[in-house]
């Protein structure tokens, strides 16, 4: 793999303050970013991405390509909770191998945007229609790891009566963040690019600093959350790493079967390879409160999500433009 691009991209300035957040906590720094802060930049983040999708899939419309890509984006959203959850079952309980199983099945919105910013410095844009990938992939895979749990979990009495499935649907697709950047997608479809110019400033120009001061939280809490996974053993620890490069070489084949271009062939395998870090922990707590937070939480974020945006994202990347010289290979 050509080195440059692992080094473009952790010296791209939002990734390298995810990196100053961990040496801030590694250091013992007092640094902190307020709290109600933090939620103010993921709720910005997931607007200005959805619009702006929006506004590029009213550029391109639905075509074959659209349809192709979204189907093979719900097609993951599906199949991945299933064999993640058969795999962790080896060496976890039920409820934990549903919980991270959910988890590594549902995506980062923050991976994708990351990655985003990682094409724009090989000026590159991926399709808007991604974006819609996006969304439809976030919710499928806890709706998929409560079934599961449902059926192999020990029975229990009244257990009719301690579970709402009108709950579970309800923080699965009404939960904040995919209302907000379906949302925003439908805004940015509807208002074109008159909508764009309107809100340029606020949803482009300070997109990359605020951006930035997210990582730089992730990064205070992805070093916070490492000490949490001293109780896992040796499994989970490479099962964030393992599954996402599984996932994502999957997503690879997927997008060269149905043609995608490099870029969005990219978002797609980094869709399927990232683990959600938002809705799914929400969920979990509130549908499987027998899960532990302490494994689920600190796999997505301590381990999946750095692994993704220093080495997966220009991983990924690579592997697409010598797919056509490296799946040959695996046929023969």
């Amino acid at each position: 793999m050509d080195i440059d691009l692992i080094i473009n991209n952790l010296v791209h300035p939002p990734v390298l303050f995810f990196f100053l957040g961990m040496v801030a906590v590694f250091c013992k720094s007092d640094l902190k970013i307020p709290d109600p802060l933090p939620k103010l930049f993921t709720l910005y983040l997931l607007l200005a991405i959805g619009f702006h999708g929006g506004v590029e899939l009213r550029k391109t419309g639905i075509n074959q390509e659209v349809i192709f890509a979204l189907s093979a984006a719900m097609f993951m959203a599906v199949i991945v909770p299933i064999y993640a959850f058969f795999i962790l079952r080896l060496k976890l309980d039920v409820y934990n191998a549903a919980a991270i199983a959910a988890t590594y099945g549902s995506i980062s919105a923050v991976t994708y945007i990351t990655a985003v910013t990682f094409l724009q410095t090989l000026g590159l844009e991926p399709a808007g229609y991604m974006v819609a990938a996006l969304a439809l992939m976030e919710s499928p895979s806890i709706v998929i790891a409560i079934i599961l749990a449902r059926i192999y979990a020990p029975k229990k009495e009244n257990d009719e009566n301690e579970f709402s499935w009108s709950g579970v649907f309800k923080e699965a697709f009404l939960n904040g963040s995919v209302l907000l950047i379906t949302g925003s997608l439908l805004i940015g479809l509807a208002s074109g690019e008159e909508g764009w110019d309107t809100l340029r400033p606020f949803t482009k120009d300070i997109f990359k600093g605020m951006l930035s001061f997210f990582l730089l939280d992730m990064g205070l809490l992805a070093a916070k959350r490492i000490s949490y996974l001293k109780s896992a053993g040796f499994f989970l620890p490479p099962f964030a790493i393992v599954m996402p490069v599984l996932n994502g070489c999957i997503g690879i084949v997927l997008s060269k079967l149905i043609g995608l271009q490099p870029e969005n062939a990219l978002m797609l395998s980094i869709l399927c390879a990232s683990a959600s870090d938002i809705a799914v922990p929400a969920a979990m707590r509130l549908s499987l409160p027998e899960a532990n937070p302490s494994l689920y939480v600190p796999m997505s974020l301590a381990i999946t999500f750095p692994f993704n945006i220093i080495v997966g994202i220009p991983l990924f990347y690579y592997l697409i433009n010598k797919a056509d010289e490296l799946i040959p290979l695996f046929w023969k």
